[in-house]
């Protein structure tokens, strides 16, 4: 354990957090904030509505990372109160301490004043100069799991969900969007404008966001429209045209959408993930921008969100498969209403694929990573992020449905979201649940392994049976490449697939035994792949050259880390060529040359697969 690792949990609740909502929590926030571009930091007042669970809790005990907290007083009479600020402990922040007057009652109104550091994690801050425009600054923040703690103080745990609203005040010339619903802005000066917001669901600490840039929107659906910079907003309205059918899809399998609005912006490309599912407005990728409409399945995926996540959430990152697993388990279900079953059984065997990659490559079977259920003592639970919890959840549940049926899964799946709707929970409480609805199936339901689905590392010991029709012609043309006999002549098989059956054909590929430098030259010109711009396609031929030993698409992978900021492709490609001598020590310059540009959970991840943090 690296010098200064905390190897006990912060808290009883969650490993992860020093809060004690068991004790005093957090009911409702309203923030009033400034976005200062040139000092790159958040600054202003927070007004916490807190109410004591615990007779006799004397203290409120908040999460905070490198925040400078000016002041804490009570909201009414504007009396100090007494707070200490102690040491960071490892990757988890500091924790802040407020000591409560007698004479509060059982619920009661505090302020802080706060700010938070130029290096905190949550936000990435943007020159004019990194933006499609080049007009404007831009700042968005990423706050899942624990960097909400990095900007504002907060009980920074899923197991907190609270209201709230928000005045955030910026220079005129940029638009403010936030995980909430617009109320409207005024003039706060003759050069700044604040813009204000509500968010009325509860909602935990990592699902608050917010954006800052040159933004401009357009309608996509009755309740949907995409925003993001000017230069993108064509390419970006085409991309997402079928949002609004997805978002009734989704409707019909988990119940009405409470959210109000669902929006769509657009981030530049240092932005970490595929899609981040903020309330009101997800967050997306550009490399989603294909052209194709082929990375519909990541829209499914952060609308699915909306339910399984961001209504229902886990209690603590150790059951982030709750979130995960079952929202790519209705993602998948819109797949297969809107294009047919055959297309989400094909997405499941690429599921299966990613999770073998990440168990059997990434970890290794014998990591307790590879649980379903992970202890994250001690671990900051961005280490522990990788396919397993989508994936595997993701099967366990299609398990759960071959064992139940269809329409009986389906029925249970909006009984789930009705019963746990507004909480946080954990797997047990998910899997009583499961048992007391098909409370007559017990005997399908005990045919399930669950020790070994749920806390056994490795792959799971059984895998679900898929139907093969889509990928069968991917995995015998891969199986003719591997083999280096009857080679196609032509692209013509190849140019038939669909861009998820090229990704699948390129994927099988990568699970085998790296081919000979030539045959996978001769292939890659074949199907023309250096000249592809699709990010999963991309991704996975620079991949094939690196494990083959070829340094031959050099230049285009180093381009293509450089440009790109999607962890997903990223990492990969950076730890493939670390393990090529050849070109290693390139591998670290780009990346050191880079890392300024590059947001600030990538930059660490990819410096720990460079094995540059030791």
């Amino acid at each position: 354990m690296a010098e200064g690792a905390h190897s006990e949990r912060l808290s009883l609740g969650d490993p992860n957090s020093f809060s004690r909502p068991e004790d005093c929590v957090i009911t409702d926030l309203s923030l009033d904030i400034e976005v200062d571009f040139g000092r790159k930091v958040v600054k202003g007042k927070g007004t916490y509505t807190c109410k004591r669970v615990s007779v006799g809790a004397d203290v409120l005990i908040l999460d905070t990372d490198r925040l400078t907290i000016s002041r804490v007083y009570c909201k009414d009479s504007s009396t100090d109160l007494q707070f200490t600020l102690a040491d960071p402990v490892d990757k988890f922040g500091s924790k802040l301490q407020i000591i409560l007057l007698s004479t509060f009652s059982s619920e009661f109104e505090i302020c802080i004043d706060f700010e938070n550091s130029p290096t905190s994690e949550g936000l990435q801050w943007l020159e004019k100069e990194q933006t499609a425009g080049k007009r404007h600054p831009y700042m968005f923040s990423q706050f899942e799991s624990i960097m909400a703690r990095t900007v504002l103080p907060c009980q920074d745990t899923p197991s907190v969900k609270h209201p709230y609203r928000a005045k955030v005040t910026v220079n005129k010339a940029l638009t403010v969007l936030m995980s909430a619903v617009p109320q409207g802005s005024a003039a706060a000066s003759d050069d700044k404008v604040t813009y204000e917001f509500f968010q009325k669901i509860p909602i935990p600490s990592y699902l608050i966001a917010i954006a800052v840039g040159d933004l401009v929107s357009r309608k996509i659906g009755e309740r949907s429209k995409v925003w993001t910079e000017p230069e993108m907003l064509d390419a970006a309205a085409y991309e997402f045209a079928e949002t609004d059918t997805m978002l009734k899809t989704a409707e019909d399998l988990c119940g009405p959408y409470i959210w109000g609005v669902y929006d769509l912006l657009v981030l530049p490309p240092s932005f970490p993930f595929g899609g981040m599912e903020n309330p009101c407005l997800t967050f997306v990728t550009p490399t989603l921008l294909a052209g194709d409409r082929s990375a519909t399945s990541v829209i499914a995926h952060e609308i699915s969100h909306s339910w399984t996540g961001n209504l229902v959430t886990n209690k603590n990152w150790e059951h982030f498969w709750l979130n995960e697993g079952h929202t790519v388990f209705v993602e998948r279900k819109i797949v297969g209403r809107m294009y047919g079953e055959q297309h989400r059984q094909f997405a499941m065997i690429g599921g299966w694929t990613a999770l073998y990659e990440a168990i059997v490559v990434q970890f290794g079977e014998s990591s307790s990573l590879t649980k379903l259920v992970v202890d994250l003592t001690g671990v900051h639970p961005d280490e522990a992020f990788s396919s397993v919890p989508y994936e595997r959840g993701s099967a366990l549940l299609y398990s759960i449905e071959t064992a139940v049926g269809t329409d009986a899964m389906e029925g249970w799946l909006k009984a789930y979201v009705q019963k746990f709707k507004g909480q946080a929970i954990t797997t047990d409480e998910w899997k009583d649940f499961l048992y007391s609805y098909f409370a007559t199936q017990h005997d399908a339901l005990n045919k399930i392994d669950w020790q070994n689905w749920l806390y056994s590392p490795g792959m799971p010991a059984t895998k679900p049976v898929y139907d093969q029709t889509l990928f069968t012609a991917c995995e015998t043309l891969a199986n003719h490449w591997l083999a280096g006999t009857d080679l196609p002549q032509d692209s013509a098989v190849f140019d038939g697939f669909s861009t998820n059956q090229k990704v699948a054909f390129l994927s099988t590929l990568l699970i085998k035994d790296p081919m000979p430098v030539d045959r996978v030259l001769q292939m890659g010109a074949l199907y023309r792949l250096p000249g592809v711009n699709n990010a999963e396609i991309k991704t996975r031929w620079l991949q094939l050259c690196l494990r083959a030993g070829s340094d031959s698409q050099l230049d285009a992978t180093l381009k293509f880390v450089t440009d790109v900021g999607r962890m997903k492709f990223l990492r990969p490609i950076y730890k493939d060529l670390y393990k090529l001598d050849s070109v290693r020590q390139q591998a670290i310059n780009t990346f050191i040359a880079n890392r300024p540009q590059m947001h600030r959970i990538t930059a660490k991840m990819v410096a720990e697969d460079l094995h540059l943090n030791e």
